[in-house]
């Protein structure tokens, strides 16, 4: 297995104007992701509206971006859903398809208890050869799932991460210092956590502001990894307000409506998002014009 990458882009999933899936546009967001510093793409995660997203479209995704990286950064498919069953099945039928891994959400709505959980993720890594990121991220699904049932499930040879996007720092240290193998990664799920979990020994981020600022991203993360955190710092605070400006309101919102803003066409949300308000709008578009924007645009149509 490749080395998994530091920095990891939670991809937005473009839609035409009649509201399809735009799989054109999506290859080419995901060669510009890449351009600009993603050694990994997650499709069809929370940020890809995988809610709403229909069986066959995310497969059509997952060749879409594979085929359009060609080689050159992890396509992780986002498959985790609150049916273990189903989830199993897309798990299955995207490894057939070539993707690289799988990112695995903590089941939303039905609120599992923290066996549940073990016996959830146990089940889908056990049916693929694919490497399993789990993802944690309770803001979202109500359950978190505790650093004991992490440390737990790091015994399964081929979950190899997690994604962890609780905001708890204790319990972040707590997987980084519980897991016995050091093959187990912990990738930040907030923008806003990376330099403090860097700091505690994570392995990288899966984000969403590196679709404008991918490059000064994987620079903070090279940073940590040389131990020079004062530079590292430098960058986290200079982008700090992008940061919080695509999360004003509810993710993918600000950041399909930035990218849309800065001449990168993905069209509009699928309901039940919607487009910001106008002052939601000025407060994201204050937050870009603050940061120098390093994804390549298209050439227009």
């Amino acid at each position: 297995m490749a080395e998994p990458a530091r920095l990891i882009t939670a991809m937005v999933t473009p839609f035409d104007e009649q509201g399809a899936v735009a799989y054109d546009r999506a290859a080419e967001l995901a060669q510009a992701l890449v351009e600009s510093g993603s050694g990994g793409l997650v499709v069809t995660g929370s940020t890809g509206e995988s809610a709403t997203l229909r069986h066959d479209e995310k497969l059509a995704l997952y060749a879409a971006v594979k085929k359009a990286v060609n080689g050159r950064a992890w396509t992780v498919a986002g498959t985790g859903t609150y049916n273990t069953a189903e989830t199993i099945e897309l798990t299955k039928e995207a490894e057939a398809l070539g993707v690289d891994a799988a990112l695995l959400v903590v089941p939303y709505y039905n609120k599992p208890t923290q066996e549940g959980l073990y016996r959830h993720f146990s089940a889908i890594a056990e049916s693929t050869a694919l490497p399993c990121i789990l993802y944690n991220v309770p803001s979202r699904t109500v359950t978190n799932m505790e650093a004991e049932t992490v440390v737990r499930l790091s015994e399964v040879p081929n979950i190899i991460g997690v994604k962890e996007a609780s905001g708890d720092l204790a319990q972040i240290k707590a997987i980084i210092d519980g897991v016995g193998r050091s093959d187990f990664r912990v990738w930040s799920g907030n923008d806003g956590d990376t330099y403090a979990m860097m700091k505690l020994g994570a392995h990288g981020v899966v984000a969403v502001a590196s679709h404008l600022a991918g490059r000064q991203i994987k620079e903070m993360l090279d940073l940590c990894v040389a131990g020079d955190f004062a530079a590292a710092k430098s960058i986290h605070e200079r982008l700090s307000p992008l940061f919080e400006g695509l999360f004003i309101v509810s993710n993918p919102i600000p950041v399909k409506y930035a990218l849309n803003q800065i001449g990168f066409p993905v069209g509009g949300y699928r309901l039940p998002l919607s487009e910001p308000d106008d002052a939601s709008a000025e407060r994201i578009m204050a937050a870009v014009r603050a940061c120098t924007v390093d994804l390549p645009l298209p050439a227009p149509r």
